[in-house]
């Protein structure tokens, strides 16, 4: 796992096992393309581009069925507002919090179903976008009752964070190395380990568990939650550029999507939760 989407970490979009550099430039495909490029194979129709052909995929006159920034950012508008969408009309309807935590949990089943697929099913992320934009809906419709403002001020940080990190990987102040890819997987491992142990006991011996969902404690939780989304998005602009870089299948710019829906749907959540708290939720 080098990303918040689990799919891209079967996709080997960099060379050296995942960790291209930043400066390392799009790698042309031909018979002779090293083994590492997963989309360099004689097989793979992709791989195969027209002499005179522009050199990266995206350029005027590259070939066609590539993934390329443009399809990248148009699935990654649709699969963000099919969730802005159904979020709106779960907040509107003013739906329960039960309606809420079942379209959660058929998020979770729809997310692990295609990140363990081998191919981007369209339908499944989009499904599973509606479903988790309803939650988000009735969660922050909850919230906003006990913290007014709350839901506005969670889509400005969400918004803040994913504009700083992109202006700093672009300007290469934050650089993917295979060290930073381990260390945020750790701290993400151990961070969700945490917060299902902190549930266990919540659900045992009642009450808030180990403290993880208010006071400083929670507000601590949450920051670290911020900053491992925001690593995460790094990841997530790393595997889109490697795939980029290397001529991936149009295909993959849904699995892109999908990933950066999934980061930044986290983010959110993390922001909901330190406002509720700082509010006194």
């Amino acid at each position: 796992m080098r990303s918040s989407n689990p799919v891209f970490t079967r996709r080997g979009f960099s060379q050296g096992g995942g960790y291209a550099q930043f400066n390392a430039g799009p790698q042309t495909a031909t018979p002779h393309a090293q083994p590492t490029n997963p989309y360099a194979q004689p097989t793979n129709p992709y791989a195969q581009q027209q002499a005179g052909a522009p050199a990266y995929p995206g350029a005027p006159g590259a070939p066609a069925g590539v993934m390329t920034i443009d399809s990248v950012v148009s699935r990654t508008a649709l699969t963000l507002g099919t969730v802005i969408a159904t979020a709106t009309v779960a907040w509107v309807m003013d739906l329960p919090i039960g309606v809420g935590i079942v379209c959660a949990l058929i998020g979770f089943v729809l997310a692990m179903v295609q990140s363990f697929k081998r191919q981007a099913s369209p339908a499944l992320i989009l499904s599973y976008a509606a479903v988790e934009g309803v939650f988000l809906g009735v969660i922050s419709n909850y919230i906003n009752e006990y913290a007014p403002g709350a839901a506005m001020q969670a889509v400005l940080g969400t918004m803040t964070v994913f504009a700083a990190v992109l202006f700093m990987y672009k300007q290469r102040i934050i650089r993917v190395t295979a060290r930073f890819t381990r260390f945020v997987i750790a701290a993400a491992l151990a961070f969700i380990g945490l917060a299902m142990i902190n549930l266990i006991v919540a659900m045992i011996g009642g009450g808030n568990g180990l403290g993880l969902r208010d006071g400083s404690l929670g507000l601590i939780f949450g920051a670290i939650g911020i900053i491992l989304g925001a690593c995460f998005l790094a990841l997530d602009f790393k595997m889109v550029e490697d795939g980029i870089a290397y001529g991936a299948p149009e295909k993959e710019s849904w699995l892109a999507a999908f990933g950066l829906t999934l980061t930044l749907v986290w983010i959110y959540l993390e922001f909901l939760r330190i406002i509720a708290i700082l509010q006194g939720e």
